[in-house]
């Protein structure tokens, strides 16, 4: 008799955890305060004002953009036409400047910084969510092939933007 009532007790221990675990485990960070209403966001392409001459930048950090929400998936990226949301936005600059300097006044590393503005509407509701800028910037070590060292520092700018534009979005932070 002792060992059934054990048996039920320890049964009933393992429900009991089984069902915590359960519960804990479906907590999700993801679409925290995204509107119910809003399910598609459509992403223009980004428009280049630097005046960097850098070859499709705006194109560049709309792909990273877009493949961000694609990844996330809390609204689904669409067109303009049948979205309820819409995300504009515009490279205002990209500076670079001397990072490191070694002996002699020569540099050995440079920072590549990018400023975007980014308005995000809600078209269902007809209003402005936010317009905000982001800014981010990418390190590179001069000597060897510099465009593609260069290029992987504007990668790494346009990593992080794209991520503080989804987070700004989804989160509304």
């Amino acid at each position: 008799m002792a060992t059934i009532k054990k048996q039920l007790l320890l049964n009933l221990l393992v429900i009991i955890l089984a069902l915590v675990n359960f519960t804990a485990c479906n907590y999700s960070f993801s679409g925290a305060s995204v509107p119910s209403h809003l399910k598609t966001i459509a992403v223009m392409v980004f428009a280049d004002r630097s005046g960097s001459a850098e070859f499709d930048l705006g194109q560049r950090l709309t792909k990273r953009v877009i493949q961000r929400f694609v990844d996330d998936n809390t609204l689904l990226v669409g067109d303009r036409l049948n979205s309820d949301s819409i995300l504009d936005g515009t490279i205002v600059s990209l500076s670079e400047a001397d990072l490191v300097v070694v002996a002699g006044e020569k540099a050995s590393k440079r920072r590549i910084t990018i400023n975007v503005r980014v308005v995000y509407k809600d078209l269902v509701k007809k209003i402005t969510v936010f317009e905000r800028n982001f800014s981010w910037y990418g390190d590179y070590l001069l000597g060897g092939d510099i465009t593609s060292v260069r290029s992987r520092a504007i990668e790494d700018a346009f990593d992080r933007i794209s991520q503080d534009i989804l987070l700004g979005v989804v989160s509304n932070w």
